[in-house]
């Protein structure tokens, strides 16, 4: 028992920190493909925005705790929007860094994730988003975000786990792409809804209060974040 132990552990780490081949071009404009299936149509972009939701709200959490606020909950809601709250002082820095990494932190991950897969580093990156997952359903407290946290999670562990290399590779480069193309998204839709005089109380609103920056120069915050994202991200994946 000691003795396989002693065998496995080295095996998984080598595993985990190693890399693997890039796959086909094809497979990667393949997965581009996919990706930008479910962003672009409405209907099905009505579901899979829940993904981008999820990274939403725990990019506010993530900063919230590295910037020492204490994270008291995430909700996640069917009609896809969230809410995060955090404890600390209601103005400072560390609550505008809060505010303004929700948007940002959808393109943000899909350009850390796509470093990792011009790196070759598949399973690595499979591995920290479920790591990342695991750690975010701790603070969910509602039923619908538990679900769809535990969904996304075990879809990952899957992949990781049971899936070959090839489709390992897809699978990351799927979701990586998706990141990337569903992070510019929501921008425009926020500008649209504030356009109607709508979401008055938006993180770009929240911002203009925060530091007395009108909330349209948060919002082309957003719209470069998550474009320049787009063609860092996609240049890597590329291979170009």
């Amino acid at each position: 028992m000691a003795s396989t132990a002693a065998t496995a552990l080295p095996d998984l780490w080598d595993r985990l920190v190693g890399t693997q081949s890039d796959p086909d071009l094809w497979v990667v404009i393949a997965t581009m493909v996919a990706a930008l299936a479910v962003v672009v149509p409405h209907t099905l972009w009505r579901l899979s925005r829940n993904a981008i939701t999820i990274a939403h709200e725990g990019g506010h959490g993530l900063v919230a705790l590295l910037t020492g606020r204490q994270l008291t909950g995430i909700r996640l809601h069917s009609d896809t929007s969230g809410l995060t709250l955090s404890r600390g002082k209601p103005h400072g820095l560390g609550m505008i860094l809060t505010a303004a990494s929700g948007y940002t932190a959808p393109p943000l991950l899909g350009l850390g994730g796509a470093a990792l897969l011009g790196a070759g580093r598949i399973t690595l990156l499979l591995w920290l988003a479920t790591v990342l997952l695991v750690a975010m359903l701790v603070m969910i407290r509602n039923a619908y975000g538990v679900l769809t946290v535990v969904l996304t999670g075990g879809a990952f562990l899957l992949v990781s786990w049971l899936a070959g290399p090839q489709v390992q590779a897809a699978f990351a480069y799927a979701v990586v792409w998706f990141l990337l193309l569903g992070g510019v998204r929501p921008a425009f839709e926020l500008q649209a809804k504030r356009s109607r005089g709508g979401a008055g109380d938006s993180d770009a609103d929240q911002l203009s209060r925060l530091t007395h920056v009108p909330a349209g120069l948060w919002l082309f915050l957003f719209h470069a974040v998550s474009l320049c994202a787009l063609l860092g991200g996609g240049r890597w994946l590329l291979g170009l």
